[in-house]
Formats: structure tokens, C-alpha cells, sequence
């Protein structure tokens, strides 16, 4: 598990609560139970009501992962692989069918029992390929659902900031109670602003950043595995792998 979100989530919640205390503004001024509903329910039903019910379902199935998913490091990737190369060059691609039913990723499993199946080269590759382009497009979408709920959530807090302004002009008689609930109003615009930035859009970006690396992983995975169909030797297939991890990456794949 990468912690990352979790690392800035509370950095950021902690930072603005620091801010509030400094000012001497109470943490229970802002937490509001009726502005708040408004904007965290409201937005997510107007990014479902963007998409489709399954989209919505699927985004919420994948929320978890953007806080306890993590990546396979390239290095753990590409020595899997050598090592079923070396295994395919001794032992013969029809071995690789024993290889499959020990593999626990679900990916490497159909690819690995599908070369042992003798599946051609380029249908192998066309197969892998849209496998990848679907798990691919699935992460995307869940990632876009909280992007386009990031987006939603000012202007739904703006929203309630006016309407709640409506019922401080209905009080205008009470020019005490104004100062008060003048700053009440503004709390749906500060939690419009909050959840956007402190929790949807960073979930959006986390997932798809997360759909970024699993498709390196795939793809990987996909090259290792068409290469040991092709009869390539280990050492060789290794540097090759080793070559298409991006250089930010480099002391993760040596």
C-alpha cells in the first residue's frame, strides 16, 4: 500500500485546522450538518446523474482502491518474467501450462495458459491488447466519475451559500443574528470548495494515476509474455524489459 493519499489528505486537513486555531475560529463553526450534506450528496448525485448507474456503481466499487491500492514495482515485474523465460527455455512452452495454475494474477495466468495452448503469436498479442485496453478504460472511468464530481461541488456550494443567503434578507429585521448567519451561509461555499480539492479531485487523480501504472504493468507483462513465445533468451529478454521502464523508474527495475 502506497500512502500517499492518506499522507496529503491529512496534511491538508491538518493544515487548514492549524489555520482555524491560529485564527481562533472554532473547528464546530464549519461543521455544519445541513451544508454539508447539500454539497457532498448533491455532488456525487450530479456526477451520477452525468454517466450511467454503472458507472456510479463501478466508481464507488473502486474507491477503496485509491486508498489501500498499490503498484507492483517494474524490477519484481521483470524478474517474474525472466524467470518464466528461463523455465519456457529449459523445460519447453508446455511447461508453462504448470507455471499458469500457480499464478496468482489473474493476467499473467490466461496469458501464460494461453501460450502453452499453443495460441499463435499474433492472436496472442491482439487478445492481451484488448484486455488491457478494457481494464484500462474501466480504471479511467472510475477516476473521471470523482474528477467530474470535483468539478461539480463549488458551484453546488455557491448554490447553497445563495439560498441560504435568501433567508438571511427574509431576517433582515433581526440585525443581530445578521453577522452570524451571513457566516453560516458561507460555510456550503468553503465546503464546496473543501471537498473538491481535499477529497474528490485528489481521488480522481489517485486512481488514475493508479490506471497508469497497472496499464504499465499489463503492458509489461504482455511484451515479457510475447517474447517468451517468441523463444527469446532470458538475459536478453531482460535488458529488453528493463529498457521499457520509463527512467524515473530505473532503480526500481535494476
Amino acid at each position: 500500500m502506497d500512502p500517499a493519499i492518506l499522507i496529503g489528505l491529512v496534511i491538508a486537513f491538518g493544515s487548514l485546522f492549524a489555520m482555524m486555531t491560529l485564527e481562533g475560529t472554532a473547528v464546530t463553526a464549519v461543521l455544519i450538518p445541513a451544508p454539508m450534506i447539500l454539497v457532498l450528496g448533491a455532488s456525487l448525485a450530479v456526477g451520477m446523474a452525468g454517466g450511467t448507474l454503472s458507472d456510479t456503481i463501478s466508481a464507488l466499487k473502486a474507491l477503496p482502491k485509491a486508498f489501500i491500492g498499490k503498484s507492483v514495482k517494474p524490477k519484481v515485474t521483470i524478474a517474474r518474467l525472466v524467470t518464466l523465460a528461463e523455465t519456457a527455455r529449459a523445460e519447453g512452452l508446455l511447461a508453462l501450462e504448470q507455471e499458469a495454475e500457480n499464478e496468482s494474477d489473474p493476467f499473467l495466468k490466461r496469458a501464460l495458459q494461453s501460450v502453452a495452448d499453443g495460441t499463435d503469436g499474433e492472436e496472442l498479442r491482439i487478445l492481451l491488447e484488448d484486455e488491457i485496453h478494457t481494464a484500462d478504460r474501466s480504471a479511467r472511468n472510475a477516476a473521471r466519475y470523482f474528477t467530474s464530481v470535483g468539478g461539480y461541488a463549488p458551484t453546488i456550494g455557491i448554490i447553497g451559500t445563495v439560498v441560504s443567503l435568501i433567508h438571511v434578507l427574509e431576517k433582515l429585521d433581526s440585525p443581530a443574528t445578521l453577522g452570524p448567519m451571513i457566516a453560516t451561509a458561507f460555510v456550503a461555499t468553503l465546503w464546496g470548495l473543501l471537498s473538491a480539492n481535499f477529497i474528490f479531485l485528489p481521488i480522481g487523480t489517485r486512481l488514475k494515476r493508479l490506471a497508469e501504472l497497472e496499464n504499465e504493468r499489463m503492458t509489461l507483462l504482455m511484451e515479457g509474455v510475447l517474447a517468451i513465445h517468441a523463444g527469446s533468451q532470458p538475459r536478453l529478454l531482460g535488458e529488453r524489459l528493463r529498457a521499457m521502464v520509463p527512467r524515473a523508474k530505473d532503480s526500481e527495475a535494476a
